[in-house]
């Protein structure tokens, strides 16, 4: 049976479909979710897109972390669903408290757009068990509250329980602390990056096909269980 995969959409989303073509390349089959509905329609994973929900009114993702839906992926992430953040999904992830820390202004105040290489650091989530630990890939950042921070003993902690999912190589975009560009719950089922893996899947399309590991990671995880 094909793995179902679900991608929220929230008003302001922007890369929903470029998710669903994702799982879809990835092979598993592609469920269109809405941020005002109450049930996961029986997804084995969800992913939070990329975008501006709601406007980033307030901050990025905070008015999001209430919508209906996100209840129902809070309860299903603590029992086991694997869950992606990208980039206003991961800032919707931290605001909803599945992930700590937060995502504030770029250090220079500027959106920053640009192919961005990465180091991951923890290949054993979900969403990573593709990749070799240390693998250095390629995907796109695009941001303008992309900073990761957190007060010292949550990012010693985050280093000490190998919750770093994923690192800047090359230069650090948006001055994250410790260049943490993604990092994963204590469980691995849950992740959260600013970089937009949906946007490298294909060479045609994006600077590599790197980010598709992502996607194919869940999928041979959800089927083999």
């Amino acid at each position: 049976m094909t793995a179902r995969i679900g991608v929220i959409t929230f008003p302001g989303s922007l890369d929903d479909r470029d998710a669903l073509r994702a799982v879809r390349l990835a092979g598993a089959e592609p469920v269109s979710l809405w941020h005002g509905d109450h049930d996961l329609r029986g997804v084995d994973a969800a992913v939070l897109p990329g975008g501006f929900s709601y406007g980033d009114y307030l901050r990025a993702g905070a008015i999001a972390s209430f919508a209906p839906i996100m209840a129902e992926v809070v309860a299903a992430a603590r029992d086991g669903l694997p869950v992606l953040g990208i980039c206003n999904g991961f800032q919707v992830l931290c605001e909803a408290g599945l992930l700590p820390g937060a995502l504030i202004r770029n250090a220079g105040l500027h959106f920053v757009c640009r192919d961005q290489r990465l180091r991951v650091e923890a290949a054993d989530t979900a969403w990573t068990s593709e990749y070799a630990a240390g693998a250095e890939i390629v995907v796109p950042v695009k941001n303008g509250e992309g900073r990761y921070v957190a007060d010292e003993s949550t990012l010693d902690e985050l280093e000490a329980t190998g919750r770093v999912a994923f690192r800047y190589v090359g230069g650090n975009p948006n001055g994250a602390l410790r260049d943490i560009a993604g990092i994963r719950n204590e469980a691995g089922n849950v992740v959260g990056l600013m970089p937009h893996p949906e946007h490298a899947i294909d060479p045609l399309t994006g600077p590599s096909a790197d980010g598709l590991g992502m996607f194919v990671s869940v999928l041979k995880q959800l089927t083999a269980a």
